[in-house]
């Protein structure tokens, strides 16, 4: 398999987020981009202590950002590959984009509180 930013559909665009995504097998591809300034501890209220709840793994191809778990940051920058575990938030430091790969049925089900909250977000209820 592969992808590219000209074959991977916009799976999210607000905000200043481009994701451009698609399920390989049991893993979910993100080509995705970041403005910076965001910080994304908002979209994870709900899930098990206000964290992002599923794993990544990762390259940065552009930018810096941190993620941040309850007890330590971990800082990334471009050129980096990382490892996320269940339990973090992240901030963008930099505008950044980043190749993710997460496992399908976690990655469900932390977009469908995620998806919930930003639409709240944008439509101002939140």
């Amino acid at each position: 398999m592969k992808g590219s930013k000209a074959d991977l559909p916009v799976a999210v665009d607000a905000m200043g987020v481009v994701i451009r995504m698609a399920d390989w097998g049991e893993m979910v591809v993100g080509l995705e981009s970041f403005p910076a300034g965001l910080e994304t501890a908002p979209i994870f209220r709900g899930l098990p202590d206000d964290r992002c709840q599923c794993p990544h793994w990762g390259y940065v191809v552009k930018g810096r950002f941190r993620a941040i778990f309850a007890d330590h940051e971990l800082v990334l920058n471009a050129g980096d590959v990382y490892y996320l575990e269940p339990g973090h938030t992240t901030a963008f430091d930099e505008d950044t984009e980043v190749v993710e790969f997460s496992p399908v049925g976690a990655h469900a089900q932390t977009m469908e509180v995620a998806g919930r909250n930003v639409a709240a977000m944008l439509s101002g209820t939140h």
